[in-house]
This record gives C-alpha cells, sequence and structure tokens, in this order.
C-alpha cells in the first residue's frame, strides 16, 4: 500500500482546499520543490501533483511549480499530476519534463475521446480521477453534479487502458472525517485495474481500515491535510502500511 503526499499547488504555492472551495485555501508551503524533497525524504514513494488554477482554467497554469518539484525528486520517484490537462501536446511535455503519470478528471467525464486516445498514444501512463458523492460523478472541481454513476464509467475507462483509477470521495476530502471504505472497495471490486483512494484519510486508523482491503485492489492512498496538519505522520503510516502489506504474504 503506497501512502501518497499530494501537493496541490495554487498561484505557485503549496495549499490544501477543503471540499474544492479555491476560497477556502490554507498555504502550507511557498516552495513546492523544497515541499517535494520533503516527501522524499520521508520515504515517499510516490508524489500527487495538482495545477489547482489549471484545473480551474482548464490548460496548465503552475508550470514552475511543477518543474520544480520533478527536478527536486528527479527520477527517484515517481509523480502523477493532474489538473487542467486537456490536449495530447500538454501531456507529451509533462511526460518530457519528468512527470511519470498524468491524472485525467474532468476531461474524461466531458470527452472520453479524449482520454481514449491519450490512453493509446502514453500506454501506461494515463491515471483516471473519478470524484463522486453518493455514487454520482462530479466535474469541474466538484461543481457540478453528472448523472454518471462511478462504477459504470469507471468500467469504460478500464477498457479504454487507463493504468489506474484515483477515487474520490467529495464529501469527506480535506475534511479529516475518514475515508470512504464501502465505496471505495466497491468500485474496486469492479475492476481489474487498481484503486486509489482518495479524500478523508484522518490518522493511522484509517491506513489501517484501507490495508485491510489492500486485497480487493487498492494499491495506495492519497493523503493532503492529515499530513500537513499533523494529524497523520507521514513516515509512520508508510511504515505501518508495509508493516500490514507484508502480514498477508
Amino acid at each position: 500500500m503506497l501512502i501518497i503526499p499530494a501537493i496541490d499547488l495554487k498561484d505557485g504555492k503549496c495549499v490544501r482546499l477543503k471540499q474544492g472551495d479555491m476560497d477556502d485555501a490554507t498555504v502550507f508551503s511557498n516552495d513546492p520543490g523544497a515541499t517535494a524533497k520533503h516527501w522524499l525524504d520521508q520515504g515517499a514513494r510516490r508524489l500527487h501533483v495538482v495545477d489547482l488554477n489549471g484545473a480551474a482554467a482548464g490548460r496548465p497554469k503552475n508550470e514552475q511549480a511543477i518543474k520544480a518539484i520533478t527536478t527536486a525528486v528527479g527520477d527517484k520517484i515517481p509523480v502523477q499530476l493532474g489538473g487542467g490537462i486537456r490536449d495530447l501536446d500538454t501531456i507529451e511535455k509533462y511526460l518530457d519534463s519528468g512527470v511519470s503519470y498524468i491524472i485525467i478528471g474532468t476531461a474524461a467525464v466531458k470527452t472520453p475521446g479524449f482520454l481514449h486516445d491519450a490512453c493509446s498514444a502514453f500506454t501506461g501512463h494515463i491515471l483516471v480521477a473519478l470524484d463522486a458523492k453518493d455514487g454520482k460523478v462530479a466535474v469541474d472541481g466538484w461543481s457540478k453534479m453528472t448523472g454518471h454513476d462511478v462504477v459504470d464509467l469507471a468500467r469504460k475507462f478500464e477498457d479504454y487502458g487507463v493504468e489506474a483509477v484515483i477515487y474520490t470521495d467529495i464529501g469527506r476530502d480535506g475534511m479529516l472525517t475518514g475515508v470512504n471504505i464501502k465505496a471505495t472497495v466497491t468500485l474496486a471490486r469492479e475492476l481489474t485495474v487498481p484503486v486509489i483512494a482518495s479524500g478523508g484519510i484522518t490518522n493511522l486508523d484509517d491506513i489501517k481500515a484501507l490495508c485491510k482491503v489492500e486485497p480487493e485492489g487498492i494499491i495506495g492512498a492519497i493523503t493532503g491535510r492529515a499530513v500537513y496538519q499533523g494529524t497523520l505522520n507521514f513516515a509512520e503510516a508508510q511504515k505501518l502500511a508495509d508493516k500490514l502489506s507484508k502480514s498477508k504474504e
């Protein structure tokens, strides 16, 4: 089980939002490169980076900060990046600049043909992010609910060739209220590609709960506010996850 620290970028700074609200941002660092290096030194094996301005604008907005992150970690650990990626040229540019995985969210739901093309052109490098509430998918930074069932969409995108599905319960993200294990497992059981859990991780109890269901196909968990506010010690969390995963072997 990978515990994956999140670096959310707004105006070149590392922030956390509450339930996706751009006006409710807490700045945690003015130096994205140093933040990435910190997580690398703490034992992170992957980083989750989101260009929040890019997600809002529909095009990249924090390229300098992203470059600082990929430069800081080099080829030591992979970086997965999402936010405002809407065309193949942007994907190619980011992959060339050191990003390992591209996350496609809203664009996957609104223009599935783009996701299909991306999976064909960049096999093994495309992740899809599905944000849902009560089993229905939300888009546009969670501002719009769709009628799409999350399991149906995930199955369709699996057929396209996505590498993994990042699943966020938007009712819990940034709220430190615990992970929606039931919904995450329900989705993972319907897929053959792995699921990365996101939203609501608060403490080591959440890590234990996720590790219990790891065999269902949940390979990682993204954590943001908890590791920045200190309710979860990242290094301890990854050590615990490793120990619990080993005990299942």
